[in-house]
């Protein structure tokens, strides 16, 4: 079992006892992700001197008694499409092997830098961001940490970032999430994983894959930690604490929950027992469930995401699909060539339902404050049992399609200890409903085990 901090309460509570000084904690965290990197390949880069050199300035003003930042000491890995001063953004390709280091921390680094955390360095990715699996024929797949006596897929597309939380090499990450490339690896990997609404936190310093559904969110271990990463990432947003109700016995008393009458795949037998365990609960603390999107199926809405993807992704990286030798792997070749076949009109024509779909939730979300759904539709599979023609973000695309924001919490585990996500979906800028949703979700779930 790791040693380490899991969230920011354990760090807080280390720093507090003096137990530990930053750069102890620091130097600990560094030395552990060296140790295990090797197996779990969940960071491409770390930045030790940077890291140190923070860890002794927070000790300093420690010592001085000046008022520290509500992140002094967390350790976070950064996915490697965000640019971190004095390293390299890869974006997990070989095309991209001679890129030089940024000059620049992206906005969302720097304010994390400010707010006191530590960045440790650069965690995996797909290539460019482009693929639900995890997997990176390249530079190498993360492992999920969930079983380590097999290889299974970690989720994607940011799956170093999901590795690491779940591992205990840092105590949380930063993701993207252009159609579940947060929320996927945190269902396979047993995290939480915050997609953000459009538009809420700055991308700037972060290579596109569909600059008009790209988002940048959190990876943790529980909500409070989510909650506490935005509010940083996003300062602006309506925050309340997340423990203001819970002395009631009935949290979300009064909340209208939509559970979708189609998902429009089959789900595996652990997955349908714990979503209905879920509703369940939610009934437990309160919340009102009814059946909504009688008329269409989940994968149904989400479907035209998938050609926004494709065709973005050879906009933008098609000259590296076309290249011969190719140094792209051959899934996410195939994904972006994808692109390339689709014509104006289809591309007209899936904006016009788009357009035509915001309105329908906008009317949905008049009638409930929140929707649940399962966050994939299976476990993790084994490395090589997936098949990366398809994708596992058959109930994740749609949220990013429609501009609406949404919540990915381990909600159980299978007998074998894999774990099983489930989503919780709200309207633009609503995080905070997500939030206090699943808090009291995780409050009322208990303890899952840990790595």
């Amino acid at each position: 079992m790791n040693s380490l901090p899991y969230t920011f309460s354990d760090v807080g509570r280390l720093l507090e006892s003096h137990a530990l000084n930053v750069e102890q904690l620091t130097s600990q965290t560094l030395d552990n992700i060296e140790a295990r990197n090797g197996a779990l390949r969940a960071f491409v880069a770390l930045d030790r001197q940077r890291a140190l050199a923070d860890a002794r300035h927070i000790d300093a003003l420690r010592k001085l008694g000046v008022k520290l930042g509500p992140l002094a000491g967390v350790t976070i890995g950064v996915k490697d499409i965000i640019d971190v001063a004095g390293l390299p953004t890869r974006a997990g390709s070989l095309t991209r092997a001679d890129a030089p280091a940024a000059l620049h921390d992206a906005p969302v680094v720097a304010m994390l830098r400010t707010a006191g955390a530590i960045i440790v360095g650069k965690t995996h990715t797909v290539e460019y961001a482009f693929g639900g699996w995890g997997t990176n024929e390249t530079i190498g797949t993360p492992l999920n940490p969930r079983d380590l006596a097999q290889a299974r897929i970690p989720g994607g597309s940011s799956s170093g970032s999901g590795v690491a939380v779940a591992a205990g090499l840092c105590v949380a990450a930063l993701g993207s999430d252009t159609g579940g490339s947060i929320r996927m690896p945190a269902s396979f990997c047993g995290l939480v994983g915050l997609k953000t609404t459009y538009g809420l936190v700055d991308k700037s310093g972060v290579i596109p894959l569909v600059p008009e559904l790209d988002t940048i969110g959190p990876m943790t271990s529980c909500v409070a930690d989510a909650q506490a990463l935005l509010h940083v990432l996003a300062p602006e947003a309506d925050m309340e604490r997340l423990d203001a109700s819970a002395k009631s016995e009935k949290p979300l008393s009064g909340l209208r929950v939509g559970i979708p009458a189609d998902l429009g795949v089959e789900i595996s037998p652990e997955t349908r027992r714990v979503f209905h365990q879920t509703i369940e609960m939610l009934g437990q603390l309160g919340a009102i469930t009814a059946s909504v999107l009688k008329n269409s199926s989940v994968r149904e809405i989400g479907a035209p995401n998938g050609e926004l993807l494709a065709v973005e992704a050879y906009r933008h990286y098609g000259h590296f699909a076309e290249e011969t030798p190719c140094r792209l792997g051959e899934p996410v070749r195939v994904r972006i060539l994808a692109g390339r076949s689709i014509l104006a009109h289809r591309l007209m024509a899936i904006r016009d339902d788009r357009t035509s779909r915001q309105r329908e939730f906008a009317a949905l979300f008049e009638s409930v404050d929140a929707m649940l759904t399962p966050t994939t539709a299976t476990p993790a599979p084994l490395l090589g049992e997936h098949d990366e023609g398809s994708t596992p973000a058959i109930f994740t695309r749609f949220v990013n399609y429609l501009g609406l924001a949404a919540l990915s919490l381990p909600m159980g585990v299978t007998p074998d200890g894999l774990p099983v996500g489930m989503q919780i979906i709200v309207r633009g800028f609503n995080e905070q409903m997500a939030l206090k949703i699943g808090a009291a979700l995780e409050a009322k779930r208990g303890t899952l085990p840990l790595v």
